[in-house]
């Protein structure tokens, strides 16, 4: 894929091919530090809600989601049901808007 931009040490616009390996391999840690954030929120998650997800699955939401196999990735680590939003982007907005019309909600969720 070629990409656009301006090449920070020239100072001048440039385009250059990349390959997806590239990405891929840029991607890898970041992808790590998810698929761990995701093994200590299991960890650190009430047994009583552990239930439902052990049922319900994960649901990924957010541009993240849109990352090509991080559900199968997610999947294959945890052993959990991963899903989808149908919507990803736009699950995102849309609870943050629930969320901040419902003061009480958000208080509750709040971290000081």
């Amino acid at each position: 894929m070629e990409v656009r931009g301006r090449n920070l040490i020239e100072g001048i616009p440039k385009t250059i091919t990349i390959t997806d390996e590239e990405i891929r391999e840029a991607l890898t840690e970041t992808v790590n530090v998810i698929v761990d954030a995701v093994r200590v929120a299991l960890e650190r998650t009430p047994p009583e809600l552990s239930a439902d997800i052990v049922d319900r699955g994960i649901v990924l939401t957010g541009g993240g989601a849109l990352l090509k196999n991080l559900d199968k990735r997610i999947r294959e680590e945890t052993g959990l049901p991963v899903s989808i939003a149908d919507d990803p982007l736009a699950s995102v907005v849309l609870g943050t808007g629930k969320m901040l019309s419902d003061f009480k909600l958000l208080r509750q969720v709040c971290i000081d």
